[in-house]
Parts: C-alpha cells; sequence; structure tokens
C-alpha cells in the first residue's frame, strides 16, 4: 500500500485570515446552524404531514437531506481550520470529502431526474398516476438515485488511493476534483472513469430532466389556463433549483481542475459559493415556492408566535 496515502496535505486555498478567524469561524457556524435548521425543518413537515407522503415531497425531502449530510461532512472541518494556524487534512479524509460531495452531488442529478418523471406522470398522465409511482417505484428510484453515483465515485477514489503523490500542497479549502493536482501522473483509468461519471451522473440526467419539462410545457400549451398554471406552479421550483445546481458543478468541474493565477481572496470566496449557497438555495425555494410546503411553514410559525 502506497505510503503517501497517510501523509497530511496543507489546504493553502485559505486566506490569511489571523486576524478575523474567529469572524470567519462565527459566520461559518451561523451558516451551518441556518443550513441544519432550515433543511430539517422542511423534512420534519414533510415526515409529519400525511397530505405530503407523495412521491414529489418524497423526493424533495432527500435532496434536502443530501443538503444536511453533505454540509456536515465539510462544516466542522472547515470551522476548524479557520480556527488553526496551519490547515491539514489526512489524504484519506480528504477522499472521503472527494467521495460525499461527487455522490451527494450526482444523486442530486439523479433525484432531480426523478421528479421531472414524477412531474411528467402526474401532470400528462394523471389517470395512470397511482399506478405508475407507486411506493415501491419511489423507493427503488430513491435507492438507485445514491447507489448508482456511489458506484461511480467509489471507482474513482480506489483509483485515486493507489496513485502515488507528488506534491502536499492543495489549493483548496475542502476536497474536490482539484484533488488530482496532487497526483504525480493522472492514472488514463481515472480519467476515462472521470468521463464516465460525468456522462452518467451530469450530462445524462440533466438532459432527460430538461426534455421532460419541455414535454410538459409543450402539452401545457395545448391545455386550459388553469392546466399552465399548474405545470408552471410545480416545475418552476425544480428547474430554479437544477440551474443553481448545474452553475456550481459547471465551475466545479471547469475551474477548479484549471490551474489559476486568480489571487488566492477570489478563489477562495468562489471556492466558499459552492458550500454556502446551494445548501441554503434549496429550502428557500421549496419552501417559498411549494404551495403545500409553504402553507405547513406558515402554520408551523404562527403556532409558535400563539
Amino acid at each position: 500500500m502506497d505510503k503517501f496515502n497517510f501523509t497530511d496535505i496543507t489546504l493553502s486555498g485559505f486566506v490569511e485570515m489571523n486576524k478575523y478567524r474567529y469572524l470567519y469561524f462565527s459566520f461559518m457556524f451561523t451558516v451551518y446552524i441556518l443550513i441544519i435548521a432550515s433543511n430539517a425543518t422542511i423534512v420534519y413537515l414533510i415526515w409529519r404531514h400525511k397530505d405530503l407522503h407523495e412521491p414529489m415531497y418524497i423526493f424533495i425531502a432527500a435532496l434536502l437531506f443530501n443538503s444536511v449530510i453533505y454540509s456536515t461532512t465539510v462544516y466542522p472541518k472547515l470551522m476548524s481550520d479557520f480556527l488553526s494556524k496551519k490547515q491539514t487534512i489526512s489524504y484519506s479524509a480528504c477522499l472521503f470529502q472527494f467521495f460525499m460531495f461527487y455522490t451527494i452531488g450526482g444523486s442530486e442529478f439523479l433525484l432531480l431526474a426523478a421528479m421531472a418523471y414524477d412531474r411528467y406522470v402526474s401532470i400528462c398522465k394523471p389517470l395512470r398516476y397511482p399506478t405508475i409511482m407507486r411506493k415501491t417505484t419511489v423507493s427503488i428510484l430513491l435507492v438507485v438515485s445514491w447507489l448508482f453515483a456511489a458506484c461511480h465515485i467509489t471507482v474513482q477514489v480506489i483509483l485515486s488511493f493507489q496513485s502515488k503523490l507528488c506534491t502536499f500542497d492543495f489549493t483548496g479549502i475542502f476536497c474536490n476534483n482539484a484533488m488530482y493536482t496532487l497526483q504525480c501522473v493522472r492514472p488514463r483509468a481515472l480519467t476515462v472513469f472521470g468521463v464516465i461519471a460525468l456522462i452518467d451522473l451530469v450530462l445524462l440526467p440533466m438532459l432527460f430532466t430538461v426534455f421532460t419539462y419541455t414535454k410538459i410545457f409543450t402539452i401545457s400549451q395545448r391545455s386550459g389556463k388553469a392546466f399552465r398554471r399548474k405545470a408552471f406552479e410545480t416545475c418552476l421550483p425544480h428547474l430554479l433549483v437544477l440551474i443553481s445546481f448545474a452553475c456550481l458543478m459547471v465551475y466545479d468541474v471547469t475551474v477548479a481542475r484549471v490551474e489559476s493565477n486568480l489571487p488566492k481572496t477570489a478563489r477562495f470566496i468562489m471556492t466558499l459559493q459552492i458550500v454556502l449557497y446551494h445548501p441554503l438555495f434549496n429550502p428557500i425555494i421549496y419552501g417559498l415556492k411549494m404551495k403545500e410546503i409553504s402553507k405547513h411553514l406558515k402554520r408551523l410559525f404562527c403556532r409558535d408566535k400563539m
């Protein structure tokens, strides 16, 4: 087994923070609590209320659960680094972050594709909806979304674990695919599996989702105003989440893998968007734009004020 796999690597993506380390820590701690509270609240509402025990809301709960797991993988280590004079991480822990980041990212695209299929059946084939989207079907889609992504990323983690490292200075604040710059020579198999994972976990699910919603909107244009309104209200939040996450993945896949002359502060701020923006974006969109969830949220907070 390669001795380099147990060597600590330095996270050099942090800005100079000696004077503001406690401010950064307080900010990240507050954001982490907001992420946990907002996502967990909506998941609780979906679990608590029977009228939300429908496939669409179950898929939403799975997305929000992903946000909680991902944030818990990144934030505690990130907050610890803000308080440390030297930011380091073992290569095995770095690989674990890599695995969780891309497994959850891949499963999100697959879950959004499953949600698009659910909306297509619900809106375009309402009479067949109860027989197609049964509990068994929903359970299979959930398991496949997580396992399919995990299997793809596991191959990359194993190949990376076996690779020899020539540098231990990682330009980042958490381990994404820029981790490949640590390797002396990137194995060809790793590049091939990376492309396969990109196609299977990102491109194909995204194309399927866009095609499905295009089909829904095309059919809705031939129908009445009420039908168009229903299609727009139920599909818009999912499309906003898809666009948001796709933009973050474009940054991660392109910019994060390219050696850049950007100042460290600029790289730091841009990388932070990945861990700050999306985990808070999902509960805001689904909490405000999904009518049934918004209704239960208002009841929850109004009851607490009484």
